[in-house]
């Protein structure tokens, strides 16, 4: 690491006058020399040259020392790696602020333990009779062990608190579990509390049946996702707490440059939070170029129960892209709409709760056991076209409890796990395919969430169609995640020429996580590493289809989803995850769709800067564009070609720049 004279160097920024050079000068503000410059755009260089926030030269030392004037700033790099500022495409950033708030942080915790922490919280919080807490960052697939005195999520919750609402927000933002004072005071369609229960799921709530998980007689288990959750609380997918947010507005920019980061978008920008972004550029401090995109609800803008009423969106989204039309540092010209939700089930309730991502496919109904110590393993699965299964599902009424316990001494499994679903996109897909005709045809950019392949399918349908209708194609319309993806979707990504914001860290071999996806998906023989991801397996050919897409002529950029999983939006350790697909010490997911460390860093600049249409003023260095630029600790490059890309992943972050001064400088190492 770097020692003190670096620090000095960026606090006290070095004024240096090269002698004999004074009557020639150009005077720049600063001159940085003697380091190694990966500038996206073409050689690599060692000096750059700053004047009024933009770079004047990229190159070498000599030629930029001509530029050092008695006034100039001269800041010697001595050989450390300089980028252009790194750029996410699809993150949270009102969300990735540390607040006091209860916070899990995604450790993985067993019920009983989640019990002990909700009940430490609702003290330290001073959470009143009738109030709300609202625990943050739950890890909703690995931990959740449950124990007869905890059995379910419901439970668990129940022993914290009978009188006081208890709500986790899963770390990924769809999953989400209540307690049963939270559960009672659900809302139907009409305003009125009916409550969460197995008899208003199949009346007033019978359109959320796939998002709720149900017990062994039916009764809601705690588990809530996806929009299920907006019936209890509507803020229920990432929770900001705005009063905190808006008196620190500075701290959301000072967050970001901490990770090398210099612009970002806003990947849910809720219209009710745009003040946040007019208090931070009105303050002085702003120092992130922001993509906002839009977040419009489709069935929060019924009529009744009537159509959606599109023009009442288009109208909103149009005002607010007005709103920031002369602001240099924020757009809000793009909307974003999820296709579906996510691909994870979950094997330790009874019944299991099914994926609720749109698949193409029938989701499987694997039969899961655990053994003394917890651990989880595969059974064997469930003949959904059994004749016991075909005449549960031509039942016309629901099993009573002893008919239930009944069925599964007979059968040998639970009547629930007879039905046959593909999960389910978040809206009706006509109601996709009209939004994206809709904000199109305003000249807006499409950013739309897709998990499953169903979904992603869905969401490129929606764009070709939107463009096919307005004839034009050079709209910055992409997805977010697409972690799982037909081979013929992929081609048409490609040929589309589609924008993907890809969360490298996710593509990776993970036991626990993988048992809540892939059994679910297809058939598997066996719960270790090599039943899971078997070779030419379509899971294993066609997750996180990163190389695929871009080979076939996708533009691949990267975004965090911070605060999903961690608050950290990490671009190094996702960078290093996009070269090896895999956690160290474990194997890699499908390692022929990873990226070389030339695609990755473009991933984080350039292809970023074209997603979100600033790439005339940054992404790369180059004469012209702003001055915004990262230093770090190690050379990527040097590490990928030396067989070391783990390393990559704990590269510190030494000074971020943004429009030519440093607006972030690491403490002394």
């Amino acid at each position: 690491m770097f020692g003190k004279s670096f620090h000095q160097a960026f606090v006290l920024v070095l004024m240096t006058c090269a002698g004999g050079t004074a009557a020639a000068a150009k005077d720049a503000d600063t001159v940085l020399l003697g380091g190694n410059i990966w500038t996206g755009a073409g050689p690599a260089a060692t000096a750059m040259v700053v004047r009024a926030g933009l770079l004047e030269y990229v190159g070498d030392d000599a030629t930029a020392r001509t530029y050092i004037g008695k006034q100039s700033k001269v800041v010697p790099l001595k050989g450390r790696f300089v980028m252009p500022g790194l750029i996410d495409a699809h993150m949270h950033p009102l969300d990735i602020v540390d607040l006091p708030v209860c916070d899990l942080d995604s450790h993985p915790v067993s019920l009983k333990a989640l019990t002990s922490v909700v009940s430490t919280c609702l003290k330290k919080y001073a959470v009143p009779p009738g109030g709300r807490l609202v625990v943050h960052q739950w890890n909703y697939v690995a931990g959740n062990q449950a124990d007869p005195k905890h059995p379910t999520l419901r439970a668990a919750l129940d022993l914290a608190s009978m009188d006081r609402e208890v709500q986790l927000l899963g770390n990924d933002g769809h999953h989400g579990a209540f307690n049963s004072f939270a559960l009672a005071h659900a809302k139907n369609a009409h305003g009125q509390i009916v409550g969460l229960s197995k008899q208003t799921l199949a009346t007033d709530f019978s359109s959320y049946q796939k998002l709720v998980g149900v017990d062994a007689v039916g009764e809601p288990n705690g588990a809530v996702n996806e929009d299920a959750r907006y019936t209890i609380n509507p803020h229920s997918m990432m929770y900001v707490e705005y009063d905190k947010v808006y008196a620190h507005p500075e701290w959301v920019s000072q967050r970001i440059n901490r990770a090398g980061l210099t612009a970002v978008t806003d990947a849910m920008a809720d219209p009710a939070g745009m003040d946040f972004w007019d208090k931070l550029s009105g303050s002085g401090r702003m120092t992130i170029r922001a993509n906002l995109a839009q977040f419009y609800d489709p069935e929060r803008f019924r009529v009744g129960d009537g159509p959606v009423d599109y023009g009442a969106m288009v109208a909103k989204a149009r005002e607010i892209r007005a709103r920031f039309a002369a602001n240099p540092l924020v757009r809000a010209n793009t909307v974003k709409i999820f296709a579906d939700g996510v691909i994870e089930g979950n094997p330790l309730s009874n019944p299991p709760t099914l994926p609720n991502g749109a698949l193409l496919e029938p989701l499987l109904q694997p039969r899961f056991v655990t053994d003394s110590s917890g651990r989880l393993s595969l059974a064997g699965y469930v003949d959904t076209q059994s004749a016991a299964c075909l005449t549960e599902r031509a039942r016309a009424s629901a099993r009573s409890d002893d008919e239930i316990q009944s069925f599964i001494a007979i059968n040998g499994f639970h009547p629930a796990q007879c039905v046959v679903s593909r999960g389910q996109l978040q809206h009706d897909a006509s109601v996709i395919m009209d939004f994206a005709k809709q904000f199109h045809t305003a000249g807006f950019n499409l950013h739309i969430h897709a998990i499953g392949d169903r979904a992603v399918r869905t969401a490129v349908d929606a764009i070709e169609a939107a463009r096919a209708i307005d004839g034009n194609s050079a709209t910055h319309d992409g997805l977010a995640h697409v972690q799982l993806a037909h081979p013929d979707d992929v081609a048409r990504i490609g040929r589309d020429h589609l924008f993907i914001a890809y969360t490298y860290a996710w593509a990776n071999v993970e036991h626990d996580y993988d048992m809540s996806v892939i059994p679910f998906v297809q058939k598997v023989a066996g719960d270790d590493y090599s039943a899971l991801h078997a070779p030419n397996s379509y899971y294993e050919s066609n997750a996180y289809p990163v190389r695929a897409t871009l080979d076939a002529g996708a533009i691949v950029a990267a975004g965090s989803d911070a605060p999903v999983e961690t608050r950290d939006p990490r671009p190094f350790y996702n960078i290093s995850r996009a070269l090896t697909r895999r956690i160290p010490g474990e194997p890699a997911l499908n390692a022929s769709q990873a990226l070389n460390i030339q695609e990755a860093l473009r991933a984080y600049t350039v292809n970023g800067a074209r997603w979100l249409g600033i790439d005339k003023v940054t992404g790369t260095l180059e004469t012209g564009k702003s001055a915004d630029f990262v230093i770090i600790d190690r050379d990527p490059i040097q590490l990928a070609a030396a067989g070391q890309p783990e390393r990559i992943e704990k590269t510190q972050v030494l000074a971020t720049w943004f429009q030519g001064k440093p607006v972030y400088v690491a403490s002394q190492h």
